[in-house]
């Protein structure tokens, strides 16, 4: 099954920049996911092309229209389409690993990229919209937050990792930072690599990584490990 990923946005040309590279654009050679990116101002009735009004209560800047996106999110992801819709946004649920694999196991996603101060609520709720954020700060829209979810989800995709056993110890996937990685030469600038990890004892050096990722953890974010406290 492919993932088909569609995104709504105002700047096509924005996509799909770095995910036509490396494993992502592999994958996206060989079919094992799509995009397509689609032009929100094609769905704007007037001949401006108008997407966005005055805020309505006053304010400064402009909310995107509900009724141009309706028709947008409407043309690409008719009733019936399984797959979920999402919009980029500051105010969204925190996108977590385990979301990110939920994702990368369903049929693909719509993904539609705000601009401006945001969207009108009641597109929201009338297209059911999942509200997304990928951290506590403000882009300039959407499109570098889509990219980022993407980039997240199709690396997951079966085949796309060339060893699909190192994403199963990356920071996230068991709910700690990921532990510190070493390669050759084995000493640098006076610093060996610790020598647990050249003992050949896996017991060990499994104990060893496990360490080290709680102990980093906790020095850099203790709110992980008090989420694990409350799941196990």
């Amino acid at each position: 099954m492919t993932f088909k990923a569609s995104v709504l946005t105002l700047y096509p040309e924005m996509f799909p920049g770095g995910l036509g590279l490396s494993l992502a654009g592999r994958a996206l050679e060989v079919g094992t996911w799509s995009l397509e990116a689609i032009q929100i101002r094609t769905f704007a009735s007037d001949r401006h092309h108008t997407v966005d009004d005055t805020p309505a209560g006053g304010g400064a800047g402009m909310v995107m229209r509900a009724d141009v996106l309706a028709k947008a999110i409407d043309h690409t992801s008719p009733a019936g389409d399984p797959r979920p819709r999402l919009l980029m946004s500051p105010r969204g649920k925190p996108l977590t690993q385990a979301r990110v694999r939920e994702l990368a196991g369903g049929p693909g996603a719509v993904i539609v990229c705000g601009r401006f101060e945001g969207v009108d609520q009641r597109l929201i709720e009338a297209r059911g919209l999942e509200e997304v954020s990928i951290g506590d700060f403000i882009l300039s829209g959407g499109e570098p937050a889509a990219l980022v979810l993407l980039d997240a989800v199709v690396r997951l995709l079966p085949g796309v990792m060339g060893n699909a056993v190192s994403g199963e110890e990356e920071s996230f996937e068991n709910g700690l930072l990921e532990h510190p990685h070493y390669t050759r030469p084995q000493e640098f600038e006076g610093r060996p690599i610790p020598d647990v990890l050249v003992s050949g004892n896996h017991k060990k050096i499994a104990a060893w990584r496990r360490a080290e990722s709680e102990k980093l953890t906790r020095e850099r974010r203790p709110d992980l490990l008090n989420e694990l406290g409350k799941n196990g």
